[in-house]
């Protein structure tokens, strides 16, 4: 008999994949640090320690992903793939992911644009965890028959720079104007210390985030883009809008 599909429950973990130590800090920090905040558990899955990066050793670099996880309130694990600047897409990398999946049994899944214009390993990663999770639904696979079934709610990408945001998907803008939200962000981008030995990535980043907010009348916020269209139960939710009509 095949394993009964189960969908989350809302209060299920926030699942984000990164191909590098530092991406998931950078391109959704501020996101995660609010869902932690409010109740979430958040887990991260880094599938290489950077040893391709042109600053810092992979020992420093795993150093500093621990660091920033626990600023986050996050989980963090590793996962051996092929390598920093070495990933391809296999399908065995989708069951492996597929299995992260299973295990954790998330709510809501977050990976790296599909957008090319970037590092190579992060839309590799971003396909590899969109069919990841199509997979882990699937009861039939015989090398993921060990583990439950699971259906993720939404799976989002997020862009580590503004040209990986994808053109074609309309996003959704996450709040983190809170202070304490933007402190935790920032400290968890600056544990990330060997890579901003060349240029201020955290700077960066809470600077797009302000550029995003003060669009909205807000203070800072973060996009989302999701890879399918959301249902909703009703109108509440989406009361209020970036445009101020």
């Amino acid at each position: 008999m095949k394993p009964t599909l189960n969908c989350p429950p809302d209060n299920a973990p926030l699942l984000a994949f990164g191909a590098h130590p530092d991406d998931i800090e950078f391109g959704c920090g501020g996101v995660i640090v609010r869902e932690t905040r409010a109740g979430r558990p958040a887990h991260f899955a880094v599938c290489s320690r950077g040893e391709a990066g042109s600053h810092g050793t992979p020992q420093e670099r795993t150093v500093e992903a621990e660091q920033a996880a626990r600023l986050l309130g996050a989980s963090l694990e590793f996962i051996e793939l092929d390598g920093d600047a070495h990933l391809e897409l296999r399908v065995t990398h989708t069951f492996a992911l597929a299995r992260i999946i299973r295990r954790l049994r998330p709510a809501i899944v977050l990976a790296p644009s599909l957008v090319e214009n970037q590092h190579p390993d992060h839309a590799r990663l971003g396909q590899l965890v969109r069919d990841a999770t199509r997979l882990a639904r699937y009861g039939g696979v015989a090398e993921l028959r060990d583990l439950a079934p699971h259906a993720i709610g939404q799976l989002f990408y997020y862009a580590i720079t503004p040209e990986a945001e994808p053109a074609n998907i309309s996003p959704i803008w996450i709040d983190i104007s809170s202070p304490e939200i933007i402190t935790a962000w920032t400290a968890a981008m600056e544990a990330h210390a060997t890579q901003a030995r060349t240029r201020n990535y955290a700077e960066l980043q809470v600077a797009r985030a302000r550029l995003l907010g003060q669009r909205a009348g807000i203070g800072h916020a973060l996009a989302l883009f999701p890879n399918d269209p959301l249902i909703l139960d009703s109108l509440a939710p989406v009361s209020r809008g970036a445009r101020r009509f």
